[in-house]
């Protein structure tokens, strides 16, 4: 149940975040770009021109909305990474530490969302290094320490999702957005991760479902006999 539990906080999670990002992006006057806008600009409380990474304007009537969203998601990302260890994950420091790592992501989102870009800037980068710099280690540290139960392909696709997101964040901050806008290039070293944990926990929840109801005929013969 403690595991099932981890599993659903991801899920949950990360369905929400989505849920309130389209939500907020859709209350935008001027209609919110997946290219040209941050992420953290759905956050931001201030109606104003923002001059970098890339000027453009932000009014985000819905930032209250974002902004608890990030710290759900962040508390509920932290107990998932809680919860599953002793099953998800082998023994061994490896193990422990991608845990922390993910952990960490965890906290970032928290610390983005009590503290919006435009109004604690300092923390707000400190909580968007923690979710990129050290979600995304500690995403291709998990294809290492996943418990062998978890099906090759999950694992390895763990590890080169990380990869690909460590790659987009030293674009996005080299400011090399490869034709896919600040706001997709940051996008592609964010999301990642959620889509990690959204694909484990639903992995987790219906495979032992499934596990379940498989044995119940058996149960139910050995009763009989």
């Amino acid at each position: 149940m403690r595991v099932r539990i981890g599993y659903w906080a991801w899920i949950v999670g990360v369905v929400q975040f989505f849920v309130a990002h389209v939500i907020a992006e859709l209350a935008w006057a001027r209609p919110y770009s997946w290219a040209r806008n941050n992420i953290s600009d759905l956050g931001n409380v201030h109606c104003a021109l923002q001059p970098e990474p890339e000027p453009r304007y932000i009014c985000s009537p819905e930032h209250g909305l974002m902004n608890v969203s990030f710290v759900v998601l962040g508390v509920l990302l932290v107990v998932g990474a809680v919860l599953t260890s002793g099953v998800l994950w082998r023994s061994g420091r490896a193990a422990t530490t991608t845990q922390w790592l993910l952990a960490g992501a965890g906290l970032g989102f928290a610390l983005a969302g009590l503290a919006p870009a435009d109004v604690n800037e300092n923390q707000h980068v400190l909580g968007a290094l923690l979710i990129m710099a050290a979600g995304n280690i500690g995403l291709v540290m998990a294809g290492f320490a996943l418990a062998e139960r978890i099906p090759t392909p999950l694992r390895w696709g763990t590890g080169l999702l990380g990869l690909t997101a460590i790659t987009a964040l030293g674009l996005f901050l080299s400011r090399h957005y490869l034709g896919l806008g600040m706001g997709g290039m940051e996008r592609i070293a964010a999301f990642p991760l959620l889509l990690w944990a959204l694909a484990v926990g639903a992995h987790g929840v219906f495979h032992r479902a499934g596990r379940t109801h498989e044995a119940m005929p058996t149960e139910r013969l050995s009763h009989a006999g």
